[in-house]
């Protein structure tokens, strides 16, 4: 049997983890957060595609891309979590599970960070936890794809 594929689609400006305000994002890089998912991926027998865009258009063809092929979404949404009901509207479409994943907290960051249009797609949002907010949607999103198998 073929391992479930979880897509684990990044925004915009997540290539510059590491550099980018290390006080609040930490300074892990994006490579060091593929290998994190990647260990994980191993560890939950699960296969992941992981990707990163600045493109709005660019995330909202990957979200397409996974109906008929993923069996679940994990996103960092970064800033398009704000602005983007074109986003949204992909993940209601493709009728998948989502899990919302923020690196920082964005309830304890600036007012217009606290509403993301993307959680109302979302299965549920983890927030605030660095990096390893990464790891503990994988193990959210298995287990989610593992219940649905058994029903």
């Amino acid at each position: 049997m073929d391992r479930p594929l979880i897509s684990v689609l990044n925004g915009p400006n997540l290539n510059m983890l590491g550099l980018r305000q290390p006080q609040v994002y930490g300074r892990a890089t994006l490579d060091d957060v593929e290998q994190l998912c990647a260990q994980a991926a191993e560890r939950l027998d699960i296969a992941i595609d992981f990707r990163q865009t600045n493109g709005e258009g660019e995330l909202i063809s990957w979200v397409q891309e996974c109906h008929g092929r993923a069996q679940g979404i994990i996103i960092n949404p970064a800033g398009y979590s704000h602005t983007s009901i074109a986003l949204l509207d992909a993940l209601l479409a493709v009728d998948l599970p989502v899990i919302e994943v923020h690196i920082s907290n964005i309830h304890r960051r600036e007012a217009f960070r606290h509403h993301s249009y993307v959680s109302r797609g979302a299965l549920g949002v983890i927030c605030g936890l660095g990096v390893q907010g990464y790891a503990l949607a994988l193990q959210a999103m298995t287990d989610i794809i593992l219940s649905e198998d058994t029903q």
